[in-house]
């Protein structure tokens, strides 16, 4: 299972036209080894961030279906389980895969500086 944390935030960038981007700062590289999911809060939006097979992603934290926290659920594979309709996404690409849940989550740029991971997260 997950764990949650409060990230801390940085002004990324603002291209023209659109909102501004913020690095937010999710953990060390030490602290989220392979197989592990981290949830992370910022400004009431659920972030989960997985590494899998050694690569990073990051993705909605919310499933699409209900309000459950998808960090809190179970990592089987490349695939997040609902830990309330069982309802699995793909963490590589956020795509649905089965019912109850059809939308995908929306997946987040990755950054890694230094010896720490960041999560690029546009404004909503």
């Amino acid at each position: 299972m997950g764990e949650k944390h409060r990230g801390e935030v940085r002004v990324l960038s603002q291209l023209e036209g659109e909102g501004l981007t913020e690095l937010l700062t999710v953990c060390g590289l030490d602290e989220l080894p392979v197989g592990a999911v981290r949830g992370v809060e910022h400004e009431g939006r659920r972030i989960m961030v997985v590494n899998y097979e050694g690569r990073i992603y990051a993705m909605e934290g919310t499933c699409t279906h209900e309000e459950a926290d998808l960090s809190m659920g179970f990592l089987l594979e490349n695939r997040i389980m609902c830990p309330l309709h069982f309802s699995q996404f793909d963490v590589t690409t956020g795509e649905a895969l089965n019912p109850p849940a059809t939308l995908p989550l929306r997946m987040f740029n990755v950054q890694i500086q230094g010896a720490g991971i960041y999560v690029e997260v546009p404004e909503p």
